[in-house]
C-alpha cells in the first residue's frame, strides 16, 4: 500500500517542475514579443533616477542631514528608493500579462488541460521576479555610472541587500498576479497595479520622513516601502537600520502570503 504513494509523490513534483518550466518559457517569450512594454518598464526608473539627481537633486538634497549634502550624497540616498520603484514598475507588467491571459481565454483553456494547476501562476511569478532582478541590475549600473558608491558595504551586506530586493520582488509579484486575475480588462489591471510603483513616492525614497509634515509622517513611516528602503540604505551605506530590517521582512512575508492565497483562490474560482 505504501509503494504507490511513495512513487506518486516524486511524479507529482516532477510534473509541477516540468509544467512550471514550460510556463516560465512561455512568459519569457512574451517579453520578447512585446518589447515596447518591457522597455517602458525599464526606462521609467532610469529616467526618474536621472530626473531626481540632475534636475531636483540640488533642491532635494537640502532635506538630508544638516542640509549640506551635495549631489553625490543624494545619489546614494535616492538609489535604494529607485530600486524599489523598479520592482514596482515590473510588477505592473505582470498584472497586465496575467489580465491578458484571463481576458483572452487562455487561463480557461489551461484549466481543461492535464497540467499542474499551480504551474500557470508559478510561471508568471518566476518570470516576473527574473525580469525584476534584470531591471535592478540595469538601474544599479546606471546608478554606479552617475556616481553611486558603496565603499563600506561588505560582501555579506551586498548579499543581504540583493536577498531583500528579491524578497520584495516576490512579494509584489504575487500581489500583482492577484490584481491581474481579478481585473476585468488590461487597462484596469494596469491601473490597479499602479500603486505598487507610486507608493515609494510617499515613502522615505526621496526625502527623510522627518522632513515631511507632521500629519503625513505616520503614513510615510508605516507603509511597506519605507522599512525596505531604510534597510537597503543601512546595508549599502552603513546607516542605522534599527527595527526596519524586521519590518521589511515581515511586510514581504505578509504580502507574499496574501498575494499567494488571493491568486490561488482567484485561479481556482470557476469562470462565470
Amino acid at each position: 500500500m505504501s509503494t504507490p504513494l511513495a512513487t506518486a509523490r516524486p511524479a507529482g513534483l516532477s510534473l509541477a517542475v516540468r509544467d512550471s518550466s514550460t510556463m516560465l518559457r512561455r512568459n519569457l517569450l512574451h517579453v520578447r514579443r512585446y518589447p515596447s512594454l518591457t522597455l517602458n518598464l525599464l526606462l521609467t526608473p532610469v529616467v526618474l533616477l536621472l530626473l531626481f539627481v540632475y534636475i531636483f537633486g540640488d533642491v532635494m538634497s537640502a532635506g538630508i542631514g544638516d542640509g549640506t549634502a551635495d549631489r553625490s550624497e543624494y545619489i546614494a540616498y535616492v538609489l535604494p528608493g529607485i530600486l524599489l520603484m523598479t520592482i514596482g514598475g515590473t510588477t505592473v507588467g505582470t498584472a497586465v500579462s496575467v489580465s491578458m491571459d484571463m481576458t483572452e481565454g487562455i487561463i480557461a483553456r489551461f484549466r481543461t488541460m492535464a497540467i499542474h494547476r499551480g504551474s500557470v501562476l508559478v510561471g508568471h511569478v518566476i518570470g516576473s521576479v527574473l525580469q525584476s532582478l534584470a531591471a535592478l541590475v540595469l538601474v544599479g549600473a546606471v546608478g554606479v555610472a552617475i556616481g553611486f558608491r558603496s565603499t563600506d558595504a561588505t560582501a555579506l551586506e551586498w548579499l543581504a541587500a540583493f536577498g531583500l530586493l528579491a524578497l520584495v520582488a516576490l512579494a509584489l509579484t504575487w500581489i500583482a498576479v492577484g490584481m491581474g486575475m481579478v481585473s476585468p480588462n488590461v487597462e484596469a489591471a494596469s491601473n490597479n497595479a499602479l500603486p505598487l510603483m507610486v507608493l515609494p513616492f510617499i515613502s522615505s525614497a526621496f526625502v527623510p520622513v522627518d522632513a515631511m509634515p507632521g500629519w503625513f509622517q505616520p503614513i510615510a513611516e508605516y507603509q511597506p516601502f519605507t522599512p525596505a528602503i531604510e534597510t537597503l540604505r543601512g546595508l549599502l551605506l552603513g546607516s542605522e537600520i534599527g527595527h526596519n530590517g524586521w519590518l521589511a521582512v515581515g511586510w514581504c512575508l505578509a504580502l507574499t502570503m496574501l498575494g499567494y492565497l488571493w491568486s490561488k483562490a482567484s485561479f481556482a474560482r470557476d469562470p462565470k
